[in-house]
């Protein structure tokens, strides 16, 4: 049997593709360094990050960002949201845009990531208005095609992020988290927290987003390593009638399981929301460090969160946007990773950490 360490420390995002800010560094400062209390960073965010944005990178005026996320709903996408208003406010006030020269962003998308159908009806709609750039968080990596195919026959660039679809050539660039690397970590914790021996059950989000995907076979391939532990059932949102009924079915039907890895916010929560005796509970570690999983892991019911950088997901799409809206100086931005944190009893507290905990 093979005991690998996972770091647990924060670290720098793997950068394949130049941002806006003048270096790369500045970049992965941005990521980890950069850490204020929450009253600091309501105080500086705008005016720190204005200053550092490099103004020699051609940005059109009155250029209009639309973007389509999975959802619109939850502390995730909430955060997500508001570095997309700070990047949009420091780009303005970098630049010096005033009135029709500033640039404008709207935010749309279901309420609920399952609800595939509503974003593509979205996505349709968005795209008929012709906005400048488009960034796009794909609930479906293959329902949206033929809407990115349009995007791209009527000139308009799109950036994806979070979760990426499945035809890159249509893509200008992708942002998000290393999404394997969140199922490596969890699957190496849980070997750790199980001493490398049981069975497993998998309650992940959409079957046909690329993030689940990944988060899935990073974790598969961990554990793998460890010849007394095994995945024996796994179980999409979006291929049964009711999560929550498929959640205590799985667990009636494997009495033995001894963990359980929920792939995103609302499947954890989902998990944590069932009736269970404290004797029955399997190791619980999930993904997203929503307020509702950072009182699970202080109660002891959730052993640890493999959790994202949200604001800064969406702080640095809305930067590689702007720097795609001249059509006379665009650039492909290839594929920006940022890095997941393990989080636990041991930094649930620690400042360094606040970036990836969620708030209300």
């Amino acid at each position: 049997m093979k005991k690998t360490t996972v770091a647990a420390a924060l670290v720098t995002g793997t950068v394949l593709a130049a941002g806006i800010f003048a270096k790369c560094d500045v970049f992965e400062e941005n990521v980890i360094a950069d850490v204020r209390t929450e009253d600091e960073t309501e105080k500086s965010e705008t005016e720190d990050n204005s200053s550092r944005i490099d103004t020699s990178a051609p940005v059109l005026a009155g250029s209009r960002i639309a973007v389509v996320s999975k959802s619109v709903s939850g502390e995730f996408w909430d955060m997500v949201h508001k570095g997309m208003e700070d990047a949009v406010k420091d780009l303005n006030t970098a630049y010096g845009f005033k009135s029709d020269d500033q640039i404008k962003m709207t935010f749309e998308g279901p309420d609920n990531e399952l609800n595939v159908e509503e974003q593509v009806n979205t996505l349709d709609a968005v795209i008929a208005e012709n906005p400048s750039v488009l960034c796009f968080s794909a609930s479906d990596m293959n329902s949206c095609q033929a809407q990115l195919e349009t995007a791209t026959e009527n000139d308009i660039p799109v950036i994806i992020f979070d979760s990426n679809i499945s035809e890159n050539e249509l893509v200008t660039g992708f942002y998000g988290t290393d999404n394997e690397r969140v199922g490596e970590i969890s699957g190496e914790k849980m070997a750790e927290a199980l001493n490398e021996k049981g069975s497993i059950l998998i309650f992940s989000a959409q079957e046909k987003t690329e993030s689940s995907q990944k988060r899935v076979s990073g974790f598969k391939n961990a554990i793998a390593e460890y010849t007394d532990m095994e995945v024996v059932q796994e179980i999409y949102a979006d291929q049964v009638e009711d999560m929550s009924v498929a959640m205590q079915e799985a667990l009636a039907e494997n009495p033995d399981t001894a963990g359980v890895y929920c792939t995103n916010a609302d499947v954890s929560e989902l998990y944590l929301s069932l009736e269970q005796t404290e004797e029955e509970l399997p190791v619980m570690i999930g993904v997203d460090a929503t307020t509702k999983q950072q009182q699970a892991v202080k109660d002891g019911r959730e052993y640890g969160i493999v959790s994202q950088d949200p604001y800064e997901m969406g702080y640095q799409t809305i930067l590689a946007a702007a720097k795609v809206t001249d059509p006379e100086n665009r650039v492909a931005e290839g594929t920006v990773f940022l890095e997941p944190a393990w989080i636990d009893t041991t930094n649930l507290e620690n400042p360094e950490y606040s970036n990836y905990l969620y708030k209300k």
